[in-house]
């Protein structure tokens, strides 16, 4: 009996650590376009500054359509795609697929979190060198 009470709360403490490293999927919405001079950027100007700050993180940028990119990062095994939408006013990063990172529909791990922020970070910071 004592054995099998030890066995329950091993699987239910590791299953708890598990679950820890989850998070809500973190999706930027309508981020504004900002430059340092406040001059209005074109949506071409946009586009580039988000393939070359997507690049400059590991991130496969291609593009689908005038204001849309597909963005994916392949990392150690993990596989984590976004969509990305564009204007010259704004910029929305949202998910779109993964792979080894626990979607459950909701959830993610979090270091997918880490990587779409890191990205919007880095856009910004080209953005607001134009």
């Amino acid at each position: 009996m004592k054995h099998s009470l030890w066995r329950i709360l091993l699987v239910v403490s590791f299953l708890g650590l598990a679950a820890c490293r989850t998070a809500p999927v973190y999706n930027i919405e309508e981020m504004a376009v900002v430059s340092s001079m406040e001059k209005a950027l074109s949506a071409e100007e946009v586009k580039k500054a988000i393939i070359v700050a997507g690049a400059s993180l590991g991130w496969q940028i291609r593009t689908v359509k005038d204001g849309e990119l597909v963005g994916t990062l392949n990392m150690r095994g993990h596989m984590a795609q976004v969509d990305i939408k564009y204007s010259d006013k704004s910029y929305s990063i949202l998910y779109k697929d993964s792979n080894n990172l626990k979607y459950d529909g909701t959830n993610i791990h979090s270091n997918y979190n880490g990587w779409v922020q890191r990205l919007q970070q880095t856009i910004s910071a080209h953005l607001s060198a134009l």
